[in-house]
C-alpha cells in the first residue's frame, strides 16, 4: 500500500485519477487532489518560463487553473534521493494548518511517479530573491517593511512552536523559504524537512539537514532537533534582513565573511549600528533596529537554554518585553563542512570515553554495540 494513503479521500469527477493506487487513498478532507494533466495544463506544460524556483526538493512553477486561481506548483524532482518521504513530511505538517504567515497548501498530485504539491501563488518571490538577491528587485525594503518581516515570520514560528498541537520544528527556516505576497506579507515555506515534536517530549534525534549558516551547532553536531534549533536559524535570518546581507559571503576578507561573527565583533566593540543596512532611508529607527540585532544575538546563543522561545521573541520585537543584554554572549558558528565533521567527530569521542568511564564494566561485546549506537546517533551523514 502507498505511503500516502492515509492521507486522502478519493475524489470523483475532475479530479479523479487514472492511477490504480487511487483506490489506496483515504483519509483526509482537507487536500485537494488534482490531475497531472491539470496541472500539465496550469503550467503550459510545465513550461521554463513559468519557472519560479529550484531548490533540492525540485522545480516550482507558477500556474493558473481553470477558474483563474493562480498557483504555485511545486513539482518532486525524480532524482531526489529523499523526495517522497519530503514530500510526505510536507502534507503531514501542513496539511491542517492554516495562519496568516505560512503558505497555503491547496493540494497535491499523486499519480504515477508524480509527486506534486500545489500551493498558493506569492507575487513577490522571496527574501533571498528580492532583499538579499544579487540581481535587481523593483521592491523598496524600507525599516517599516522590514520590521513587518521581521515580526510575521517570528509569529509563524511561534504559532508551529507553542500553538500547533503536535508542535513543529520546521529545521530549515533560510531566506529563501520566507516567501512574500502582494503587500510584502511574509510567508514561511517548504515544510520538507519537518519534525512534528510531541508535548512531552524534548527532542528527536534525527538525520542533520538543513542548510549551513543557519543550521544550529548543537543540532548540526549531534543531530537532536529541538524548536531551539529553529530559533538560532531566525536569529541567523533576523540578522540577515536588518543587514541586507547574506550570512555568508566568501568574496570578503576572511574575517568579515560570516556575518554572525561580525555582528558580534560590532556589539563587542559597542559599535552594532554599523551592522545596519547603508542603504535604509529617513524611515530608520536606529534604537530599534539595534535592538532586533540584540534579538538576533539571542537566538543564536550557543547554550540552547539561553536562546528564547519565538513567543518571547515576539514580544521583544513589538517592544512589549525588554531585551536581556546580560544573557548576550558569543554566538557559535559552524564555518564550513570541514569544520561540522571535525566538531561532530570531536563530540562523539568526548563524550563515548564520558558514557564509558561512568558505566559499570562491560564485555568487549557490550562495549562495541555501545559504540555503534553512539556513532549512528550523533554522525548520521
Amino acid at each position: 500500500m502507498s505511503c500516502f494513503s492515509h492521507l486522502f479521500k478519493r475524489k470523483r469527477g475532475s479530479q479523479q485519477q487514472d492511477d490504480p493506487s487511487s483506490d489506496y487513498f483515504t483519509g483526509s478532507e482537507n487536500i485537494i487532489r488534482y490531475s497531472y494533466r491539470e496541472l500539465v495544463r496550469a503550467t503550459s506544460n510545465f513550461d521554463q518560463a513559468n519557472k519560479i524556483g529550484e531548490g533540492g526538493y525540485g522545480p516550482v512553477y507558477k500556474g493558473t487553473l481553470k477558474d483563474g486561481t493562480a498557483i504555485a506548483v511545486k513539482v518532486l524532482s525524480l532524482h531526489s534521493r529523499q523526495g517522497a518521504k519530503e514530500f510526505l513530511n510536507e502534507l503531514l505538517a501542513i496539511s491542517d494548518v492554516a495562519h496568516e504567515n505560512l503558505v497555503k497548501l491547496y493540494g497535491c498530485c499523486v499519480e504515477g511517479n508524480h509527486r506534486i504539491l500545489v500551493y498558493n501563488y506569492l507575487e513577490n518571490n522571496s527574501l533571498a530573491h528580492t532583499l538579499l538577491g544579487s540581481g535587481h528587485s523593483s521592491i523598496q525594503f524600507n525599516w517599516r517593511t522590514r520590521v513587518n518581516i521581521c515580526i510575521g515570520v517570528a509569529q509563524g514560528l511561534a504559532f508551529l512552536h507553542d500553538t500547533v498541537r503536535p508542535h513543529i520544528v520546521h529545521r530549515d527556516i533560510k531566506a529563501s523559504n520566507i516567501l512574500l505576497d502582494k503587500d510584502l506579507t511574509p510567508k514561511i515555506s517548504d515544510f520538507g524537512l519537518a519534525k512534528l515534536l510531541p508535548s512531552d517530549v524534548s527532542h528527536v534525534s534525527t538525520r542533520v539537514a538543513g542548510t549551513l549558516g543557519y543550521l544550529a551547532p548543537e543540532y548540526a553536531i549531534r543531530g537532536q532537533v529541538t524548536r531551539k534549533a529553529d530559533v538560532y536559524s531566525y536569529g541567523v535570518l533576523l540578522i540577515e534582513i536588518v543587514s541586507g546581507r547574506c550570512n555568508t559571503d566568501t568574496k570578503l576578507p576572511y574575517d568579515d565573511q560570516i556575518l554572525l561573527e561580525k555582528t558580534w565583533r560590532y556589539y563587542d566593540q559597542g559599535n552594532l549600528e554599523k551592522i545596519i543596512d547603508s542603504s535604509l532611508g529617513d524611515d530608520l529607527d536606529m534604537d530599534e533596529a539595534c535592538r532586533f540585532l540584540k534579538i538576533g544575538l539571542l537566538c543564536t546563543q550557543d547554550v540552547t537554554k539561553r536562546r528564547p522561545g519565538m513567543s518571547a521573541v515576539v514580544a521583544m520585537l513589538k517592544g512589549e518585553a525588554d531585551v536581556c543584554t546580560d544573557m548576550i554572549s558569543k554566538p557559535d558558528v559552524i564555518r564550513d563542512f570541514k569544520d561540522l565533521t571535525l566538531r561532530s567527530r570531536a563530540t562523539s569521542s568526548t563524550l563515548l570515553t564520558s558514557i564509558m568511564a561512568r558505566s559499570s564494566p562491560l564485555s568487549s561485546e557490550e562495549t562495541t554495540r555501545t559504540s555503534i549506537t553512539f556513532t549512528a546517533i550523533s554522525e548520521r551523514d
